[in-house]
């Protein structure tokens, strides 16, 4: 059997963007990540500062322990390979491509990710790690996705922490649990 996906977002799960910017949390890593959209000037110095990202190098290990096949569901795509599989120690990982709806708003209120990674999961059984997800999500996926689907939604002011990492793996032993039917 396949394990269930387990679809992660970068900002905000990963990276506490909204924690007090003056006080990086404990155990984490400052990453300066250079802006795509940056102008250099005629000495090659950028005219933006870069990207501020704060990592938890544990949560990789943390992450490769829970029984899922691991899946970007980030606007990073495959960037989150180059800058953020490393500082975790996460191997290169697949990514969902989110193509012409990437940042699109839908007039229905559901998250611009969730047709996309439904899509991507074609049925097989997933979790969700962001922190922009609604009940309208969650609406979606019962009604569109055929297997088992967990919207687990993330603060960004405080990124993963111990009991998210628990729920996640409740979940996953839920999906092993055999099913009887009477």
């Amino acid at each position: 059997m396949n394990r269930p996906l387990l679809f992660l977002d970068v900002d905000g799960p990963l990276n506490p963007y909204a924690a007090k910017p003056e006080r990086r949390p404990d155990g984490y890593t400052t990453l300066r990540v250079p802006r795509n959209d940056a102008h250099q000037d005629d000495r090659g110095l950028s005219s933006r500062r870069p990207l501020r990202v704060w990592l938890n190098p544990e949560h990789g290990r943390s992450l490769l322990q829970l029984g899922f096949e691991l899946c970007w569901a980030t606007t990073w795509m495959d960037d989150a390979n180059r800058w953020i599989a490393p500082v975790l120690g996460l191997p290169e990982l697949p990514f969902v491509d989110f193509g012409d709806v990437l940042l699109q708003e839908r007039p229905d209120g559901v998250h611009w990710k969730t047709g996309p990674l439904v899509d991507y999961a074609g049925g097989r059984p997933f979790a969700w790690v962001d922190d922009e997800q609604s009940e309208l999500d969650q609406t979606y996926v019962t009604a569109y996705h055929q297997g088992a689907g967990l919207l687990h939604h993330v603060n960004p002011r405080i990124g993963l922490r111990e009991n998210d990492f628990h729920s996640l793996a409740d979940f996953a032993r839920f999906l092993e649990t055999p099913r009887t039917t009477s």
